[in-house]
């Protein structure tokens, strides 16, 4: 009897091992395929986004097409080792973009932003103009109050294939914050 409890026991062990081993493994393919968690540092986004919002990044339309014009995505950083930023697409493939007088020109057309602060006055730092070639989007931070985010203004357009997600909900803080990002 002693011993059948014992063979219980450690039968009972090891099935809480496996459910534990396959929770790990269910999580990381979740994290390197499916989606990620990130969080906000600096005020680049502002007003979209605030210093120390968390966000989920979505790592599915990757797979089957580039970001979107207006899709907020996290990339690798071009000008820093192990560092992510978080921006707006601007323009895709094939895309012109130009700043003209601190507004945006999208193939010739005024880009209307609802997502920034009203009479925001985007500078330029050097080109003005760019064409964005195949593999690759133009990215701004939503604040451009000068020197406030770097993106595409300061290194170009960037390679589709160092998007690490796109965002579009915040999981924290619950305050008003909370949920879809518009």
């Amino acid at each position: 009897m002693e011993e059948d409890n014992k063979k219980d026991i450690k039968k009972e062990a090891m099935e809480w091992i496996k459910s534990i081993l396959l929770a790990i493994v269910i999580a990381i393919l979740i994290k390197s395929f499916i989606f990620n968690t990130t969080y906000v540092l600096g005020n680049s986004m502002y007003p979209t986004l605030h210093e120390r919002d968390r966000l989920f990044a979505n790592k599915i339309p990757l797979y089957f097409s580039g970001p979107d014009r207006g899709e907020i995505i996290v990339l690798k950083a071009p000008d820093a080792a192990n560092k992510d930023y978080i921006k707006r697409v601007i323009g895709i493939e094939g895309d012109t973009v130009a700043i003209i007088d601190g507004k945006i020109y999208l193939n010739g057309e005024v880009l209307v932003e609802d997502y920034i602060d009203e009479g925001a006055y985007t500078h330029v730092y050097g080109e003005d103009h760019w064409e964005v070639p195949k593999g690759y989007v133009f990215v701004l931070g939503d604040n451009r109050e000068e020197g406030a985010s770097k993106d595409s203004r300061y290194f170009g357009c960037i390679p589709v294939d160092t998007v690490k997600g796109v965002t579009s909900f915040r999981y924290f803080p619950f305050n008003g914050r909370f949920g879809k990002i518009e």
